[in-house]
């Protein structure tokens, strides 16, 4: 797959572009990896890191887990909004350096620094979310997905972006959440992180993909 490589909130950043849902739906994204790689784990309802020490590798993920370490206890669906243009902004970074986007410098008003970005790679776009669609219908058994393309489907689809077509059924929809989640003990922050997603969405501007 040409998008292999790249992280879940990554993947979802590309899949919702400049959008209204965008910036929570890359922290949820971020906070479903690092669940799943249980370095965030659910504490009555708290995101709680393991310990003080665990890292990544990846800049983004280790960047908002320093972020929920150094920040006052705060539940699941507060961290899906709470300063979340931190991780959009990183991941964009990312994207940049890995030549899937354009940073273009600008002025706004002839006066004012600006950077805009722009689809670097369109066909890896659109390979991804012609993946997405698959996922969310099938054929393929919810079990035999990949984690990381479960957790992409489920979040991008709580986030009703355009081009995914219409939701999964109910029973393919809890398989998937299931499966995305990775492990038995995400399932409920799963559903949390797909909750704030969607109500971040309701009442905002109808969203088109990236």
């Amino acid at each position: 797959m040409p998008h292999g490589p790249l992280s879940v909130p990554a993947r979802l950043c590309l899949l919702a572009g400049d959008t209204a849902p965008a910036h929570r739906l890359v922290r949820a994204g971020a906070l479903a990896e690092l669940a799943r790689r249980g370095l965030l784990v659910d504490d009555d309802g708290i995101a709680t890191p393991v310990d003080l020490d665990s890292r990544t590798g990846d800049p983004v993920l280790d960047g908002l887990l320093d972020l929920v370490r150094e920040s006052l206890p705060h539940d699941w669906r507060t961290w899906v909004r709470l300063r979340a243009r931190i991780t959009w902004d990183a991941v964009r970074e990312q994207l940049v350096a890995e030549r899937c986007l354009r940073a273009e410098k600008r002025r706004v008003l002839g006066v004012f620094p600006s950077v805009s970005y722009a689809l670097a790679r369109p066909a890896l776009v659109d390979a991804l979310r012609d993946r997405t669609r698959q996922v969310l219908r099938g054929p393929a058994p919810a079990a035999e997905v990949p984690v990381p393309d479960a957790a992409v489907a489920v979040l991008a689809a709580a986030a009703r972006l355009r081009g995914l077509g219409p939701p999964a059924d109910g029973v393919r929809s809890e398989a998937l959440s299931a499966r995305g989640a990775g492990a038995p003990g995400v399932r409920r922050i799963m559903r949390e992180l797909c909750a704030a997603v969607g109500a971040a969405t309701a009442g905002a501007p109808a969203p088109t993909a990236g």
